[in-house]
């Protein structure tokens, strides 16, 4: 597998700064003071936070700092390490009661590794609440304990000024389509030529990539958010179009919540006693709808939330569209980023003026702020489908 900070792509500045901190403390290592406890990992999307924040808290409980070899790396990669605790948010946010079980957690002192590590990927999702818990643990840490705070640098106002201040910054940039081409190809599964593709087509977002290389229904999907300029020739066109396409982003990640959702129920039906014939299989029998209901509502959530993560996947795809316009209009030396549909995005330059492209980006990145501000999908993406036939 080799070096942890391997999957970290295109970063070196940020990694050689967690190797240094990695180190502090150690025979040979960094001082005590390049380490702190508590570090905000914060960039643009798909710029690898979470990949980062991983290696290094793998790094932190290795003994060489990150080998990768070692049972310590391997445990904390694949996410069963007894002292390191991942918070992704199955919905919306991370609501507070889940936050205080965490930071109570972490008080205590590590069982096995060298410190207690608390990841919380898309902290901008805290809720008021839950970051006040977590603000009175990160104002007052115990001495093995770091947390590791995920957020996108586009909305760094969501975590708060407070929070904010407690923790060392790590800036990760967009990796260049030659760092992201290389993990791919690195990664294996791939050729050079799809490598290169995806990675441009991702516009440096790595997780993108690596779906775009090994994924045929994620190519497809784009296909279909390329075409959608050359759909809008009516009212009821945009209205087919944003139908299809906020249905084709319901059903991309459908198998694989689905298969999620009757493990887990299967898990709750297990431990509430089921197929038993004691008297307490039947009392937890009778406990067991407000426990489903929970389940479910949390199931809900995640669907949502994975449904908006991927229409934003597809209006990023439809947004860079629209950049080659410009691009192509003015003759811009920039790389294109679908570089596949060069002959339509030609077209559409000789077409359209600079200012009406421009508007139609401008509608695109309006209807991803609008989902984001949790609009219902639909309704953002027919109002963006007039605007695009109108403009």
């Amino acid at each position: 597998m080799g070096d942890v900070f391997a999957a970290v792509v295109g970063q070196p500045e940020a990694v050689a700064v967690l190797r240094r901190a990695a180190s502090a403390g150690r025979p040979g290592g960094a001082p005590a003071s390049a380490m702190t406890h508590a570090w905000l990992f914060t960039g643009p999307p798909g710029s690898g936070r979470s990949d980062a924040a991983r290696a290094f808290a793998a790094a932190l409980q290795c003994d060489r700092g990150g080998c990768g070899e070692c049972p310590s790396c391997h445990t904390v990669l694949a996410g069963t390490h007894a002292d390191v605790r991942f918070v992704v948010p199955e919905g919306l946010s991370i609501g507070v009661e889940q936050m205080r079980a965490l930071v109570l957690r972490s008080q205590g002192a590590p069982s096995s590794g060298r410190w207690q590590v608390l990841v919380i990927s898309d902290a901008d999702r805290l809720t008021e609440a839950a970051g006040n818990a977590l603000l009175k643990a990160v104002e007052e840490p115990p001495a093995r304990t770091v947390f590791l705070l995920c957020t996108p640098s586009t909305h760094p106002d969501d975590i708060s000024v407070t929070i904010r201040s407690r923790c060392r910054v790590v800036t990760l940039r967009t990796p260049s389509v030659e760092a992201v081409s290389a993990a791919l190809l690195a990664a294996g599964g791939t050729d050079e030529p799809t490598a290169r593709w995806a990675a441009a087509a991702a516009q440096g977002h790595v997780g993108r990539a690596r779906r775009l290389a090994t994924d045929p229904e994620a190519r497809a999907t784009r296909d279909a958010v390329l075409a959608i300029p050359r759909r809008l020739t009516s009212l009821s066109a945009c209205f087919d179009a944003a139908g299809d396409l906020v249905t084709a982003t319901e059903k991309e990640s459908g198998p694989e919540l689905a298969e999620l959702a009757a493990k887990e129920r299967e898990e709750l039906a297990t431990a509430l006693g089921a197929g038993g014939t004691g008297k307490g299989s039947a009392s937890a029998s009778r406990g067991s709808a407000g426990q489903l209901k929970d389940l479910e509502k949390r199931q809900k959530t995640r669907a949502t939330r994975a449904q908006r993560d991927a229409l934003d996947r597809a209006l990023t795809d439809l947004a860079g569209f629209y950049r080659d316009v410009l691009a192509a209009r003015f003759g811009a030396p920039v790389p294109a980023v679908h570089v596949d549909a060069a002959d339509t995005v030609r077209a559409a330059a000789e077409r359209w003026t600079p200012e009406s492209t421009l508007r139609r980006l401008e509608a695109v990145l309006d209807c991803r702020e609008a989902i984001g501000a949790n609009v219902k999908p639909r309704i953002a993406v027919e109002s963006m489908m007039l605007t695009l036939w109108h403009a």
